[in-house]
């Protein structure tokens, strides 16, 4: 069969992204006998003639749509960004009769909200390496579908079970022409790898559970690490390890810096760290092995508050790991989640100053947090009214600690007054 894959995200937070995820579907789907062609609209400001030059000579049988960010989670001025793929969805339909495959990390938390809002013949929640290719066969042959995994009807909700493949291995990483708009002298764009899924770590606001599961699943550092030395031949020195925490397990990771050292490729990459979790060792590892800047994500300065977000360290390990990084000449981006459950005024400055005191050259601030399905916040969000039990909050709604909002933004502005490296 023909596919069209088409990444509908145009939306840059804090950077432009490539769809890794959809280029792995892609990729599979290639290797089972399809014939592929893949559009990511990410630097495209008119979609509508991007998707008809690719479906020009093509015809495609089967359309599979991507769908990355259900909005913005910024709680003082919320952009709904699931119209954006509606657009899309409008412009596929205009232009061929092909069924319309949903996926995605926002398609896979609200699967049947986004389905029945883009009104398309299906979707597939969770991991779609095997089910797209499977849903592709039961479709050529007109089988039944009630037995593909993660898959969604309309109205008749989830088929057949979600299954998460243990061996990553088994799951090829996208080559460089399924990768969507790369091009290795866009100093911009960092080219996205991921080598682990799943996350065991239960934050109460974290929805990476709901999307890739809270087993933690692996690829083999070589898989890797040979994959990368595919993309510095093309040309590409910068890339972005996506997984949710890299130095989680640390001989896992060490393997993989020792492999990426070893290989000598002259790259630079940044990643998301977990504090508390690794020692000096391993920050020395991923300096060696081209490591420039990490993502920091500890969210608050309060003991209490991070207790309160399931968080297993406390500040003291926060300041640790940002020494260490800081000695290693490694660059540090910080967040700061505030307005949850247990926030006071005292607690908010008590995250101020202590983020003030760390070596942090980026400062993200965020004001209320997103209530995403099935976590422990929205859970409380439920008990304290703040939202209704039947409330599939695919419309965004916010957590905020009551009577902080106007005086934690009034304080927050003060505060950046004289650090311009903080930002909302």
């Amino acid at each position: 069969m023909r596919v069209l894959f088409v990444s509908a995200n145009t939306e840059q937070i804090l950077m432009p992204t490539l769809p890794v995820g959809l280029g792995c579907v892609a990729t599979a789907t290639e290797r089972a006998g399809h014939e592929v062609k893949l559009v990511d609209l990410m630097d495209q400001a008119e979609p509508l003639p991007v998707i008809r030059a690719a479906m020009e000579g093509f015809r495609p049988d089967v359309i599979g749509i991507s769908v990355r960010n259900i909005d913005d989670q910024s709680m003082a001025d919320t952009r709904f960004l699931l119209d954006q793929a509606k657009d899309v969805v409008a412009d596929c339909r205009v232009l061929s009769d092909a069924p319309l495959v949903l996926g995605g990390a926002g398609f896979s938390l609200f699967p049947e909200g986004v389905l029945a809002y883009l009104g398309a013949e299906m979707g597939i929640q969770g991991e779609g390496e095997l089910a797209f290719p499977a849903l592709l066969d039961h479709l050529e042959r007109g089988a039944d579908l009630s037995q593909i995994p993660g898959l969604y009807l309309p109205g008749r909700g989830l088929q057949g079970e979600r299954v998460f493949t243990r061996d990553l291995d088994s799951l090829a990483l996208p080559e460089g022409h399924l990768l969507g708009s790369t091009d290795a002298s866009d100093s911009d764009k960092m080219i996205p790898v991921q080598t682990r899924r799943g996350c065991p770590m239960d934050c109460s606001y974290c929805s990476t559970a709901t999307i890739e599961g809270r087993a933690l699943r692996k690829r083999s550092p070589k898989t890797v690490v040979d994959w990368i030395i595919r993309r510095r031949g093309e040309g590409f020195k910068r890339f972005l390890f996506v997984d949710n925490t890299f130095n989680m397990p640390p001989p896992y990771a060490r393997a993989l810096c020792q492999g990426l050292a070893n290989a000598e490729l002259e790259i630079a990459w940044g990643c998301i760290i977990y504090p508390g979790v690794g020692d000096e060792d391993l920050v020395k590892g991923m300096a060696r092995a081209g490591c420039t800047e990490v993502s920091l994500g500890f969210e608050s300065g309060s003991d209490r508050i991070l207790a309160s977000m399931n968080k297993r360290f406390d500040s003291k390990a926060v300041r640790e790991f940002s020494s260490m990084l800081a000695d290693h000449g490694i660059a540090q981006m910080g967040f700061q989640l505030l307005g949850g459950p247990g926030e006071t005024r005292e607690s908010v400055t008590e995250s101020f100053t202590f983020v003030d005191s760390l070596p942090l050259n980026m400062v993200k601030v965020s004001i209320g947090i997103r209530i995403y399905p099935h976590t422990a916040l929205a859970k409380t969000a439920v008990e304290e009214g703040v939202i209704a039990r039947d409330d599939d909050l695919l419309r965004p709604r916010f957590y905020i600690a009551e009577g902080l909002e106007g005086w934690l933004r009034e304080t927050a502005e003060h505060w950046m007054k004289d650090r311009p490296h903080w930002i909302f």
